[in-house]
């Protein structure tokens, strides 16, 4: 089984890429060789957009998963669709770069409110433009305010923001660097991507984020709610 390259993931940037068709689904879903599509995972939604056919039908992606194995990714287009896709075809895909860039960040701006609030964390979730992280934290005293001072100024270092991996034993001797109870680190390929912000945060993550800090502009915290004893989630938004 020949395994879907993720562009993404070199280029988080990457708006459009010519791709091979190496399957269709039954439930309509076309398997590519390659894609700058991120598929849904680890809190973030996946990315849509659009398939262009070579002879210029442009086909709706409505959402991308992974496959069963993870090893090959799957843009979801429809039963009707996806009929009309042949294994070896040559495809062009583009990609709804308003909303990713958005979800890109907002998936920044959650790093930072981990640094914030250096607590664990039991959740999380990113919109187009908005998003939360839960932490186990057992008292509260939380201020909307004070924390959004803080983080906005976390964002005005703007700092850059960079990946490098290192492999599963190196993680496993650097167990402080996980910072998520209920998601763990995208592993099984031998490998862990970290992602550093510089002099701020560093911890693993297979998500898509900006350069640097200050293109995450403006964010407030816009509420916090109890989730239980020792649960609280903190939401933030996008100014602009």
């Amino acid at each position: 089984m020949t395994a879907t390259a993720l562009l993404f993931r070199d280029d988080a940037y990457a708006r459009s890429c010519t791709a091979t068709v190496l399957s269709v689904t039954p439930e309509g879903g076309i398997i590519l060789d390659r894609t700058v599509f991120y598929a849904q995972g680890g809190g973030q939604p996946g990315d849509v957009g659009a398939i262009v056919r070579a002879n210029g039908e442009r086909i709706e992606v409505t959402n991308t998963v992974y496959g069963t194995d993870r090893s090959q990714i799957v843009h979801l287009v429809g039963a009707d669709a996806a009929s009309r896709f042949a294994p070896g075809e040559s495809v062009e895909l583009q990609l709804d770069w308003e909303r990713r860039f958005k979800r890109m960040r907002v998936h920044t701006a959650l790093h930072l409110l981990s640094v914030v609030l250096p607590y664990p964390v039991t959740g999380g979730a990113i919109g187009d433009g908005d998003g939360r992280l839960d932490f186990d934290i057992p008292d509260a005293g939380l201020d909307k305010t004070e924390l959004t001072d803080k983080l906005n100024a976390l964002i005005a270092r703007d700092a850059p923001v960079t990946e490098r991996w290192i492999t599963d034993e190196e993680l496993d001797a650097n167990p402080g660097l996980v910072k998520t109870m209920s998601v763990k680190p995208p592993r099984g390929s031998g490998r862990v991507r970290l992602v550093e912000i510089e002099g701020i945060d560093l911890q693993p993550c297979g998500g898509t984020h900006v350069r640097r800090t200050g293109e995450i502009g403006q964010a407030s915290i816009t509420d916090i709610e109890k989730k239980g004893k020792q649960n609280r989630r903190v939401r933030l938004s996008l100014i602009d």
